[in-house]
Order: C-alpha cells, then structure tokens, then sequence
C-alpha cells in the first residue's frame, strides 16, 4: 500500500512539473520588447522584438550584407556585378531570390518577371516627360525582356540568351531582406517580433501586449505626397510574411486614359487594370511581395481566379468595379485575420 502511494506520489509531482513547464512555455516572458528603425536600400525599416539587449547593430550588419548581394544602387554589388557582363556566381543570397523568382514567373505565366527593367525605365522616362515609347521601341525592348531568357547553370553562374538582358530584384528582395532579418532573430532565439521594411511585414509570435500583431492595410487614396492614410482594414494575425503593392499614387492620364506606372512585361505597355492595391499575405515575405507585384499586372479577374487556385496565399484586393466605385474583395481564408 505505501509502494502504490509513493507512484501516486511520483505520478503527480511529474504531472505538476510537466503542466508547470507546458505553462511557462506558453506564456509570454516579461523580457523587454527592443524598438529599432533606420534608413536601408532607399526606405525606413521597424523592428520590433523580445530580447534582454538592443542587437540594431547586429541586424542592421545583416541589411548591409544583403545589400551587397542584391542592391541595384550599390555599384560593387553581386547583381550589379553581374549586370555589367563580371563572370561571378551568384552568391547564396541572389541564388535564392532567382530560383524563387524563376518558380513564380513560371506560375504566373511571365506576369512577374525580374528581367523587365528595360520597360519599366522607358515608361518611367516617359511618365516623367509626357513622351512614351513607340511599339517599335516596346518591341525592341521585349527582344531582350523575358524571364525565359535567363537561367542559373550548375556552376551557380546567370547565363543570359542576350547580354542586354538586366536583372532587377526590386520587387522580391525587400520581401526577402524582410526575411532574411527575421531569420536573424530566429537564430538568436528571438520568438516574438516583428520586421517591417518600408512596407513588406514579417510577424511571429506575439506583441507587446502579449495579443497577435496588428498590422494595418491602407485606403488607396490618390494622394501623390502621402499625406493621407486612412485604414481600409486591420489584420490580427502572426507567423506570416504581408507584402502590398499600389498604383493609386503611381499613374498617369493621357487622351482620357490612365495608366499604371506598373508594367505588364507579357506585352510591354502599362497596366489599365482596375486594381488599386494588392495586398498578400504568405508564408514568407518574399513569396508576398512577388504576388503583390504580379497581382497588379494580372487585374482583378485573372488575379482572383488565380488566388482561388492557390490556397497557399491569401489577398485583399481594393479595386475599382465597372461603375468605377470602389469595392474591396477578401479571398476566403483572408477573413480570419480581419480585426473588427
């Protein structure tokens, strides 16, 4: 009898340190939230995380090498090397954005593409200038725009079909910066935080207040100084990778008809779609800021009915309908952050 007390006893004494240990798993440390911001690749950057000392140095060392790999502003980088005809590899972290930006070219049909720099500059000249490019000078373009026309050997090296052919990451590596920092944190046993820079947003575990992180989607107001913005919607969530993208700031009226400044690099000219804004939310923000980019080319019909295939990504499109009034469309999974 006093054998079977002593198990009892032994039994509940491991109850009581495995349900002890289960709760302090769970439950948030009082660690202080560190608050860091600065200025990287042209933006603002916000980090916010629960840790016992500030570590901005550390990832602003992070941002610095990932500068040097992807930034098509710094002249001794890896992709601007590359672009100038230097026969380099491609280092870990320019490998990586291409092979991710080969497999949603693919899946998008050519709607994202990191070879259409060329288009976007002469567009962009004419925006600026009020002259655009002709079909002969779009068509001359196109023959060396086209994700097809790239690929990574073996030997890690970017062979060009045409070395005028230019990479421009611009609308996947901010994603992947954002990533790339919160895998930082991660390393360094970092669970709670968020990671925002100029826009794209990775968030996990919890915030300050111990509740999910709270991150805001903007109205699409034409305001070209951003000096307004008014909230479309708020989402509460975690353990995920939000990225937007916009034309409602970015356009231009020529004989009644307004153009995007984004660029449908299948065809050459600028998007007349009927989207504002598009924002994703994925598992990584690499993988958002990409769809967010080829979302805006696609429009509002061929865009859905791609999201209604994928059930990995989720989407709020701010769109314009055929009465040009303004309606908001939640891919289904998306309604299970919306805060109310």
């Amino acid at each position: 009898m006093k054998k079977n007390n002593k198990v009892n006893l032994l039994l509940f004494l491991l109850l009581f340190v495995a349900t002890c240990w289960i709760i302090n798993r769970n439950r948030p440390s009082q660690m202080p939230y560190q608050r860091n911001s600065g200025f990287i690749f042209g933006t603002i950057y916000n980090v916010t995380y629960q840790h016992d000392k500030d570590i901005q140095k550390d990832i602003e060392q992070v941002l610095h090498h990932f500068d040097g790999s992807l930034s098509m502003f710094n002249d001794t980088s890896v992709i601007s090397r590359i672009n100038r005809g230097e026969d380099i590899p491609a280092d870990r972290l320019l490998k990586r954005v291409f092979l991710r930006s080969m497999q949603i070219s693919q899946a998008t049909g050519g709607a994202f593409d990191i070879t259409c720099a060329p288009l976007v500059n002469a567009w962009g000249f004419g925006f600026k200038k009020g002259l655009f490019p002709d079909s002969a000078q779009v068509d001359s373009l196109l023959q060396f725009v086209g994700y097809r026309k790239i690929r990574l050997t073996p030997a890690d090296k970017i062979e060009k079909t045409d070395l005028r052919t230019m990479l421009d990451c611009s609308a996947i590596a901010k994603g992947y910066a954002v990533d790339i920092v919160a895998d930082y944190l991660q390393s360094q046993g970092i669970r709670n935080f968020m990671v925002d820079i100029g826009g794209e947003v990775v968030v996990r575990g919890v915030n300050p207040h111990h509740k999910l992180w709270h991150i805001g989607i903007n109205k699409p107001e034409e305001d070209s100084l951003s000096l307004t913005s008014s909230m479309q919607s708020v989402l509460a969530i975690t353990d995920a990778g939000i990225a937007t993208s916009g034309n409602y700031r970015n356009y231009y009226y020529r004989d009644g008809v307004r153009y995007a400044h984004t660029i449908d690099p299948r065809i050459g000219y600028p998007v007349q779609h009927s989207i504002l804004s598009s924002t994703v939310v994925a598992k990584d923000c690499m993988t958002a800021d990409a769809y967010a980019t080829a979302f805006m080319v696609m429009g509002f019909d061929e865009a859905r009915r791609f999201v209604e295939s994928h059930d990995s990504i989720d989407v709020c499109f701010i769109y314009l309908d055929s009465l040009q009034q303004r309606q908001v469309y939640y891919s289904p999974d998306m309604k299970q952050y919306l805060k109310p």
